[in-house]
C-alpha cells in the first residue's frame, strides 16, 4: 500500500476492491442492526459480474456502498486505487457522477422531460457544455436503439424503452462501472432479454465493467462471474 497526497491508495487490477465491509444501522442503541458482516469483493476492470441474492439479503445495501450512495461502518473501500472512505461527501459525489453509471429497476427518468434531456443530465452536472451534452446524449440514444424516441417524454414510452433510455443515461459521462440494480424487474420476458442484450455489447464492445444486482439465478447465469449473497455474507455457490 502507498500513501499519496495524504490519501490510501492500493496498487490492484481491481477497479472495486471491498475488504471486510460491515454495514450497522442504529448503531448505539437497542435497535442495532448489522446488514453486512465482513464483506471482501474484488472486480477487475472489465468484468461482467451478478450480485445475487434474495429480498432481504442486504445486496441492496451493498449496491448501496459499492455505488458511493452510502458508506460502510466499517471496513475499506477502494475504486481505481483510491480510499473512498477517506473522501468527502462534495468528492463523493463528483466520482459517483463521473465513475458510476446507475441502472435501476424503476428506470428513476425525470418525468415531464424528453429522452435527450434524461441522458443529458450527468454531463450538466459534470460541467458539460450543452452542445457537447446533446451531441453526446443523441449519440448514445442511437446505441440504445432509442433514435426515433428520443424526444418522447417517460409517460410515452413503455418499460423497455425506459430502461433503454435510462441505460443510455447510465453511460453519459463514460463510467467505470454500471451498477444495473434488478434491471428487468419490472419488464416481461423478452423485454428484459433485450435489456440484457445491450449490457452484453456495452461489455463486449465498450468494454465496460458491469455489475448486476438480482435475485434471478437465470439473469446471472448470463454474466462472467456470479457473486451469492446471503444474510449479509458472500457465500459459496
Amino acid at each position: 500500500m502507498q500513501i499519496i497526497n495524504g490519501n490510501r491508495t492500493i496498487k490492484s487490477p481491481s477497479v472495486i476492491h471491498a475488504e471486510n465491509i460491515i454495514k450497522t444501522y442504529n448503531q448505539g442503541t437497542e435497535n442495532e442492526l448489522e446488514i453486512l458482516h465482513g464483506i471482501n469483493l474484488d472486480i477487475k476492470r472489465g468484468e461482467f459480474v451478478s450480485i445475487v441474492g434474495q429480498s432481504g439479503s442486504g445486496k441492496s445495501t451493498l449496491m448501496n456502498i459499492l455505488g458511493l450512495l452510502d458508506r460502510p461502518t466499517s471496513g475499506s473501500y477502494f475504486m481505481n486505487g483510491q480510499d473512498m472512505n477517506a473522501a468527502p461527501d462534495k468528492a463523493l459525489a463528483r466520482i459517483r457522477n463521473k465513475s458510476i453509471g446507475f441502472v435501476f429497476q424503476n428506470y428513476n427518468l425525470i418525468a415531464r422531460t424528453n429522452g435527450i434531456s434524461n441522458v443529458e443530465l450527468p454531463m450538466l452536472y459534470a460541467g458539460l457544455s450543452p452542445r457537447a451534452r446533446k451531441e453526446r446524449a443523441i449519440e448514445l440514444l442511437h446505441m440504445v436503439g432509442m433514435e426515433n424516441r428520443m424526444d418522447h417524454t417517460p409517460d410515452e414510452l413503455s418499460g423497455g424503452q425506459k430502461q433503454r433510455v435510462a441505460i443510455a443515461r447510465a453511460m453519459a459521462n463514460d463510467p467505470d462501472v454500471i451498477l444495473a440494480d434488478e434491471p428487468t424487474g419490472a419488464l416481461d420476458s423478452k423485454t428484459g432479454h433485450m435489456v440484457m442484450d445491450i449490457f452484453h455489447r456495452l461489455h463486449e464492445e465498450e468494454k465496460k465493467t458491469i455489475i448486476l444486482i438480482t435475485h434471478s439465478n437465470e439473469l446471472a447465469a448470463e454474466t462472467s462471474r456470479i457473486i451469492h449473497i446471503k444474510d449479509g455474507e458472500i457465500v459459496p455457490a
